[in-house]
């Protein structure tokens, strides 16, 4: 059982500037729902009730999106009788959902954030968690296989196998230095062997990167421990997890649904035009409107 995800928030985003001066980027919309919801919504639906937001006392605004709505704003969404508005204000945050939120006194490294959660997740049901990057964004299937999104086909392969995962995509091979990039046992199997945080091109053992997914083993946490600090000090979850690979079946998912990388402005732009191109109100009138703007 999978009940706990870490959601690692804490980065300044920078590369918004200046959107992100007071905004976290994490609250950018993609249409009208923040990224953050999309992720909590995503961990909702693979069963996951308990959420571990590591952040920045800069970041407030992440925990208030969490917190139950406004009563005024509810109140007078409720007397002008807007259902719809009402309805999607106060279905931010899932009913039953515990948010539990850490600081993460500096910006160390992906696995330093995850580590920061380990008290909050060791306490908690289950013998493994969930990590999931907010701005790694993976829009599913409408329907069929992978609908109910990446996450919970990682949890359902837990739970069916015993084995942990890691979301993984075929990157171009001049990509692969930004992305920690995953070895197979061999060419039919899923089961990693070895991993390298972002290796150069000419020395990467594969093309399949690592993206914004992970069900591991609680096991992480003590490996993190034992994980030196790399280049600018960072300490690297990659290093973390390859520690692991010996004594545990962690294993490569291939996603259904489509990523977009919203922590670039291009991955963001691309989300917010492919989820407004389904939107009843917005479709028709941005597919009218595009052949005039190309």
């Amino acid at each position: 059982m999978i009940s706990t995800v870490i959601l690692p928030v804490a980065g300044l985003g920078t590369r918004f500037l200046p959107a992100t001066k007071s905004v976290p980027k994490e609250l950018l919309p993609v249409v009208d729902k923040p990224l953050l919801q999309y992720a909590v919504e995503e961990a909702w639906r693979a069963g996951i009730r308990h959420v571990v937001l590591v952040n920045s006392p800069k970041k407030s605004g992440l925990e208030t999106h969490l917190q139950p709505a406004d009563p005024e704003l509810v109140a007078e969404l409720t007397a002008k009788g807007k259902k719809d508005l009402l309805a999607a204000l106060l279905g931010t945050v899932p009913e039953g959902l515990k948010v539990t939120v850490v600081m993460q006194p500096q910006a160390l490294g992906l696995g330093h954030a995850v580590a920061c959660g380990a008290e909050a997740t060791l306490a908690s049901a289950g013998d493994g968690v969930a990590v999931m990057l907010v701005d790694d964004f993976i829009d599913a299937p409408l329907s069929g296989a992978g609908a109910a999104g990446c996450l919970a086909d990682m949890v359902a392969l837990h739970e069916a196998t015993g084995a942990w995962s890691l979301a993984v995509e075929e990157v171009p091979r001049d990509q692969v230095h930004r992305y920690g990039v995953v070895s197979l046992a061999d060419s039919s199997a899923q089961r990693i062997v070895a991993m390298v945080e972002k290796p150069a091109a000419d020395v990467a053992p594969s093309n399949l990167a690592v993206v914004g997914r992970y069900v591991l083993p609680k096991a992480i946490f003590a490996a993190l421990a034992d994980v030196q600090p790399g280049a600018g000090g960072e300490i690297q979850l990659t290093d973390g997890i390859s520690a692991l690979l010996a004594e545990h079946d962690i294993r490569a998912h291939r996603f259904a649904g489509v990523r977009y990388d919203c922590g670039s402005k291009l991955g963001y732009a691309q989300a917010n035009m492919a989820l407004a191109l389904r939107d009843p109100e917005l479709a028709a009138p941005l597919r009218a409107w595009l052949p005039e703007l190309l």
